[in-house]
């Protein structure tokens, strides 16, 4: 469970691992104290983005915990009474003091990791990518000099080279990575034109940033000796599963969580089941990277045109929408119903949008070019 409002308390980690959690990270403490005070609300979410109703955006300013460094230590000995899973703490700071007493602080409260939280979308002024990664590693480098704890940085999805990233933070002593944080985003009220909500940057993330992960999982996870916590839209079982099979070593959920509750885990965690008993797996071990070698290179992509779209006349509703996208010139109208013609290039579009259903792909008999 990735750290946030739902595992700030041991009540809430509790009803973490009563959903089937396997490790918690606690929400995380900052040295900044200002950060431990989450302006109200915190919370946006912003659906149909692209005019999909089913797609949305969890744009927030949550962020650290509101607790101080006594009572977060206390948390985390609570917590270590009342959970069987590991309890991993999350720390965030800005001055090299506040790393090493901070890690000495979670470490004596019995934590079984820390997390570095180097690159909270809203948590410090606005950096370079050069300057996050620098910090990054001096801080893995500081904490592992300070605690014989497992050292997790907690890696920002918007890096110019997140490879390159993550193989200087294994050579920091880095024990683990997460991938990733959350984007750092902002929104305008174009009617008061200014920041929506509370006036700055946020977070953002959701079940659309998991193609992001997986990209990057692919090809970080073959170069790193360490381990991998996939986070970052993983909304399903089948997500977790996906994220293994890129690479990954754990997987973390926090915006399955926030928006659906604590059951979000449990039927996550059946999905998951469900297609490893329809695999055949007894382990995850077993299928752990194995979709990056079916990666395949640009040259090697089949780049024929093997497919046309067809309407189903019984089903098509003559909407219309197949003829407005289709920048072909292959939709016309015939009768009741919409028709495909020649001009297909059968980029597959108008069947993805189709809202009955009523576009199919159908294999040409002889594969040819891309037609126009």
């Amino acid at each position: 469970m990735s750290p946030a409002g739902i595992t700030e308390t041991v009540r809430r980690m509790k009803r973490a691992e009563a959903a089937g959690c396997g490790a918690v990270v606690v929400k995380t403490l900052f040295e900044d104290a200002l950060a431990r005070r989450s302006p109200t609300p915190r919370f946006r979410v912003m659906h149909g983005r692209v005019g999909c109703p089913e797609s949305f955006v969890l744009y927030s300013y949550e962020q650290a915990s509101s607790f101080g460094p006594e009572r977060y230590a206390r948390e985390i000995r609570n917590a270590k009474r009342a959970l069987a899973v590991p309890v991993i703490a999350s720390i965030g700071c800005t001055t090299e003091e506040g790393w090493t007493r901070y890690a000495r602080l979670v470490q004596e409260s019995g934590a079984d990791a820390v997390e570095l939280n180097v690159s909270c979308p809203h948590g410090r002024p606005v950096l370079s990518d050069a300057d996050v990664t620098d910090d990054m590693c001096s801080a893995t480098k500081l904490v592992k000099q300070t605690v014989s704890l497992p050292v997790i940085p907690k890696m920002t999805p918007q890096s110019a080279s997140p490879l390159g990233t993550a193989l200087r933070l294994e050579a920091s002593g880095a024990d683990a990575v997460v991938m990733f944080n959350r984007f750092t985003g902002l929104d305008i009220d174009v009617d008061s034109e200014t920041p929506v909500m509370h006036g700055g940057f946020a977070g953002h993330g959701g079940p659309w940033s998991i193609y992001y992960v997986l990209r990057w999982l692919v090809a970080t996870s073959p170069r790193l000796r360490i381990p991998i916590s996939a986070s970052g839209g993983i909304w399903t079982g089948y997500d977790m599963a996906k994220a293994i099979l890129a690479g990954a070593t754990t997987t973390q959920m926090c915006t399955a969580v926030v928006v659906r509750g604590y059951d979000a885990i449990r039927s996550a965690l059946e999905e998951f089941r469900t297609f490893m008993e329809t695999k055949g797996y007894s382990d995850v071990k077993a299928f752990r990277g194995k979709a990056r070698a079916k990666v395949l290179p640009n040259e090697a992509i089949d780049r024929r045109k093997t497919v046309v779209a067809h309407i189903d006349p019984e089903k098509c509703t003559r909407c219309g929408i197949c003829q407005r996208i289709c920048i072909y010139d292959a939709v016309s109208l015939a009768g009741k119903s919409y028709r495909i013609g020649r001009r297909c290039a059968g980029c597959g579009l108008c069947a993805e949008l189709c809202p009955k259903d009523a576009i199919s792909l159908r294999r040409v008999e002889r594969a040819g070019p891309l037609g126009r």
